[in-house]
């Protein structure tokens, strides 16, 4: 694998991955991608570092030593860290890509991002990534509810708080006064029906009451035979009148009043002899 002995480089090209170096060699010796690929034997994020850095040349970099070398660190990683597997998949894809780059000719299209930018988007991607990791193990630590702090056994209900917000007018107000004001102070009137005597039940009534007698008699008195009330009694006397009136035009009895808001006397009319 060919090194260049010069340190030129772009400005400012290696200087992700130099933050990025450091970061990764504060693995664990155990833990970290060691490749050996024409010569170069170290850590994968090292020689991706290198590689970007233009120290490497990727064209003599063999892509399937790399694959069979990584899938050997993968099945050490299983008693291990899973998460640093995946790490290192990442670096291996990009040189992989950084490789292809070099040796596909490069299309003129704009907007197509450049080998500097991918590897700070890298860089940045890793760095998030562990900083993911370092907060999800942050989290670990903390005290855990139901283990080492617990709830209050009695907990207290929940306030609810209620607000009413109105957006009606003064039509829907007052719209909404007048029907429940109808349907509290509108009441249905009935009338109980009074008791009325018929004429005919008057007359039936006088009729017997009269008899065969002759004399004469006022015509409240015979309304003393019934236990009428003050109303009932109205309705009786006018219609005991008004039978007295038909039996004296019919000729069955007379009626007689010697002034005017007289009492009236009224007797069964006699035979002719």
């Amino acid at each position: 694998m060919a090194v260049s002995p010069d340190n030129d480089q772009a400005p400012g090209a290696a200087e992700p991955f130099d933050a990025m170096e450091a970061d990764f060699d504060e693995r664990p010796e155990g833990g970290r991608f060691m490749v050996d690929l024409d010569g170069y034997e170290g850590p994968l994020d090292l020689l991706l570092a290198l590689a970007r850095a233009q120290k490497v040349d990727l064209t003599k970099i063999a892509i399937l030593p790399l694959a069979v070398q990584y899938l050997d660190f993968i099945a050490e990683a299983r008693r291990l860290r899973l998460e640093i597997a995946a790490d290192y998949l990442v670096m291996a894809a990009w040189l992989a890509f950084l490789k292809s780059k070099l040796l596909l000719p490069e299309d003129d299209e704009e907007g197509e991002p450049s080998g500097e930018e991918l590897a700070a988007q890298l860089a940045f991607r890793l760095k998030r990534l562990e900083a993911m990791r370092e907060a999800a193990a942050k989290l670990f630590t903390r005290k855990r509810l139901g283990r080492d702090v617990f709830a209050r056994g009695m907990p207290e209900g929940i306030r609810t708080l209620r607000k009413s917000a109105y957006d009606a007018n003064v039509y829907d107000l007052l719209k909404a006064y007048a029907l429940q004001r109808q349907r509290t102070a509108v009441e249905e009137i009935h009338f109980a029906a009074r008791p009325v005597w018929s004429i005919q039940d008057a007359r039936e009534k006088l009729e017997a009451l009269l008899g065969q007698s002759v004399d004469w008699a006022p015509l409240d008195a015979f309304l003393a035979e019934f236990a009428l009330d003050e109303q009932e009694r109205r309705t009786a006397l006018a219609s005991m009148l008004s039978a007295s009136l038909e039996l004296t035009r019919e000729g069955h009895a007379d009626l007689k009043q010697s002034q005017a808001f007289a009492p009236l006397y009224v007797r069964r009319k006699a035979a002719a002899s």
